[in-house]
């Protein structure tokens, strides 16, 4: 500013005017280029030291270096740069000068470790577990936790005084709610949960910024009734909330059975399962359960499950899974030749109807539309699904296929029909007692000892008729 007053006031000295003007590029060069800027920069007024200490603060913050959170391994969003609008002022070397001042700090704070933790304190992790449940063990981490599948290891970094502290250091989880059952749980892959330190987990290869769930697809799994009962219901009890932002991991890894419920396990997570015993990265996420909830066969008790979800969310949720359209079953139009349908499940080895014929002719002539349904379409489980939700009752002998139930529609009717042999209460408990809850309406026939064809092969003896569930246990087959 000085260089214009001298213009206006001495004209005549128009020619060094000029000259000190052509200095100016050559003197900011020399300013750019040393320290020398450090030394001519006019003193600041209160308020513009007061403003530059504010940046200088700002600068020391963003370069601190807390211990960084599992999501931010994944993707870290450079910090956004001071306004123009944030310093006041009108002259660009005292901007110069603090950005410098903010550099220079920035700088030795980066070379000195005592800077980088002070302001902001370390995130502690944490550890929960419950074996209160007579059905299943589960485990429940957050924070720093790492996945080693390979190991069949769990790591929860640094955790919290108010963690569960195992007093061996670990916590063994078979994730397969069926723990009363200990010839069963011996199928199941065992997962170890360790607290530990920093130094002793090993560095992350993969990081995730959604939650994992571990679930087994051993024991049971091969048997449809089970594999609802022990793995599907207490899977979307666990991980229903998460929405599909979840990580679904399976121990026991059976290829067909992921494949055969393929539909489910896409509609409670947008992520392929992974095959826990055969992964061989450390896996970090910002959470984590071991272990699912079930609370009994068939069945979800809302009071015990942690958001309250009952069978008829579960069977809403599977038709959207499936796309199936009928959600209510409404009364046939008979005048309009309209007739009810019934599919009849069908067994091919124990427990099948030996008059098969005459039972769906009879159906047929009582006014049902009947689907006979033999292992190869129940085999289909989406195909399956639509038929089933496509009929108003479903009638089978006491077996897995008749947990095909879950797809009927609200209103509809299941009959199941118990063989002879002292089975009844078994039987009502696993495929009587969940009915109600689902929506639907429940039927039962029992066979008498007249009317099975297994008389013939049990042993001799009065005692034998009247115990007739011995020889069940004995593993005879029979037929209705």
């Amino acid at each position: 500013m000085k260089a214009r007053r001298n213009e206006s006031s001495k004209k005549p000295r128009c020619g060094g005017a000029v000259a000190a003007w052509l200095l100016v590029p050559l003197l900011v060069f020399v300013v750019l280029k040393t320290d020398w800027l450090l030394q001519v920069t006019p003193r600041l007024d209160s308020e513009r030291v007061r403003q530059g200490q504010q940046l200088v603060d700002i600068a020391k913050f963003k370069d601190a270096d807390p211990m960084p959170k599992a999501t931010d391994l994944v993707d870290e969003a450079a910090p956004s740069p001071a306004s123009s609008d944030e310093i006041a002022g009108d002259s660009i070397d005292a901007i110069k000068d603090l950005k410098h001042e903010k550099d220079s700090l920035a700088m030795k704070g980066a070379t000195d470790g005592s800077l980088r933790s002070s302001d902001v304190a370390a995130p502690r992790s944490r550890l929960t577990c419950n074996f209160s449940s007579k059905r299943m063990n589960t485990c429940a981490m957050e924070g720093d936790v790492r996945m080693h599948g390979k190991s069949a290891s769990f790591y929860v970094v640094a955790v919290s005084d108010d963690s569960y502290r195992p007093e061996n250091g670990t916590v063994a989880i078979r994730p397969y709610p069926r723990k009363w059952e200990k010839w069963s749980m011996l199928a199941v892959r065992e997962v170890s949960i360790r607290p530990s330190a920093t130094a002793t987990a090993p560095p992350c290869t993969v990081t995730h910024n959604v939650p994992v769930v571990v679930f087994s697809t051993g024991a049971y799994s091969s048997n449809f009734f089970h594999s609802m009962t022990d793995i599907v219901i207490p899977l979307y009890n666990t991980a229903r909330e998460y929405d599909g932002q979840v990580q679904l991991v399976a121990t026991d890894y059976k290829r067909k059975w992921i494949t055969h419920f393929r539909h489910i396990l896409a509609a409670l997570s947008v992520y392929p399962v992974i095959d826990f015993d055969a992964d061989e990265a450390v896996r970090c996420f910002p959470s984590a359960r071991v272990g699912v909830e079930g609370h009994a066969e068939l069945r979800i008790i809302p009071a015990l499950s942690r958001k309250g979800y009952t069978m008829t969310d579960f069977r809403d949720f599977l038709r959207s899974a499936y796309w199936l359209k009928r959600a209510w079953m409404t009364p046939a139009n008979r005048s309009s030749g309209q007739r009810p349908r019934l599919v009849l499940v069908l067994r091919r080895k124990s427990r099948s109807l030996s008059n098969e014929a005459e039972a769906i002719a009879t159906a047929t002539k009582v006014g049902f539309e009947v689907v006979a349904a033999g292992p190869e379409m129940v085999a289909d489980m989406a195909q399956f699904a639509e038929v089933v939700s496509s009929c108003d009752v479903m009638v089978g002998v006491h077996g897995a296929g008749l947990t095909n139930m879950v797809f009927l529609p609200n209103n509809g009717t299941v009959m199941q029909i118990i063989p002879w042999g002292g089975l009844k209460w078994n039987c009502f408990a696993e495929l009587g007692l969940p009915v109600p809850e689902m929506g639907i309406r429940y039927v039962e026939y029992e066979a008498t000892a007249e009317e099975t064809t297994s008389q013939g092969r049990i042993p001799e003896g009065p005692r034998r008729l009247h115990r007739p569930f011995s020889h069940t246990q004995k593993g005879i087959r029979s037929s209705v």
